[in-house]
């Protein structure tokens, strides 16, 4: 059920755990869940997102026949309104542009999920709404009236037979390690963090090793971002590079390892 990276927490496969819970924008709440994890539940994460978090729910519902309910509760995202969305496409499916009829978010258009796919969700899936509500004991409560018996407890209409149906995926291929390395023109980096000052120097050097300039901050991201932003990178390979290492070295102040930069571009400017 989850979006934007977060894991989805699945437990149990067969007709015992019908019920699947997204707690929309309330992140902490999944985890509640998990930590009492009722019989009943098949499978809880977070949709925080009106298009693609969708998506993942429909994916995820049909590849399990066994989930007839999905429990919405928690708060929706602020300007997503996933829940909303939720229930206004268990109602009234999508158009022929595959935006959400009746849908209140800015977004609700599904690029991820075919039509068909959409349409065994809304047969074989009942949202119920518990929008809102955080508190763990009453979702768990719900869940389990649910479990026991899955569709008058949702009050919706009665579940048509679904028949299985081949999820759409996209292409997957497979990540192949670099058979040489493409030297920046602009120049290299060394990475030294501070750890006494909580801040990390980037020295930026030209291939002859004369020191061109260094670049102080606290977070990678900041550091990062300047020397894309000025132009001192100018390879996505160096780029991603960098941003490896500088999360590297800032994990290392935060964890009070010892820092020692990946040797992927030599200063004698001969990848290894």
């Amino acid at each position: 059920m989850a979006s934007r990276g977060r894991r989805v927490l699945a437990f149990c496969d067969g007709p015992s755990c019908p019920v699947a819970v997204s707690t929309l924008g309330s992140v902490g709440l999944a985890e509640q869940l998990v930590a009492v994890r009722p019989r009943a539940l098949c499978i809880v994460g977070k949709t925080e997102t009106e298009n693609i978090g969708i998506d993942k729910i429909i994916k995820n519902a049909i590849s399990n026949p066994t989930i007839r309910v999905l429990l919405a509760a928690g708060k929706d995202a602020k300007g997503h309104q996933s829940g909303r969305i939720l229930l206004a496409l268990s109602a009234n499916g999508v158009d022929e542009q595959m935006r959400v009829v009746g849908s209140p978010g800015k977004h609700p258009v599904l690029r991820n999920v075919t039509p068909e796919e959409v349409e065994v969700f809304r047969r074989q899936v009942q949202v119920v709404d518990l929008i809102g509500c955080e508190d763990a004991e009453t979702i768990v409560g719900r869940i389990e009236d649910l479990g026991r018996d899955p569709v008058t407890g949702a009050d919706a209409r009665a579940l048509a037979d679904v028949e299985p149906i081949h999820v759409s995926a996209p292409p997957v291929v497979q990540a192949e390690e670099p058979d040489q390395v493409e030297i920046d023109k602009a120049g290299y980096f060394v990475i030294l963090p501070q750890q006494t000052k909580g801040t990390i120097i980037v020295e930026h050097y030209s291939y002859d090793n004369r020191v061109l300039r260094a670049v102080e901050g606290c977070e990678a991201r900041a550091l990062y971002w300047t020397l894309v932003k000025n132009g001192w990178v100018t390879q996505l390979s160096h780029a991603a590079y960098i941003g490896k290492e500088l999360a590297r070295a800032e994990l290392s102040m935060q964890l009070g390892f010892r820092y020692i930069q990946d040797g992927a571009y030599r200063i004698d400017t001969k990848p290894i």
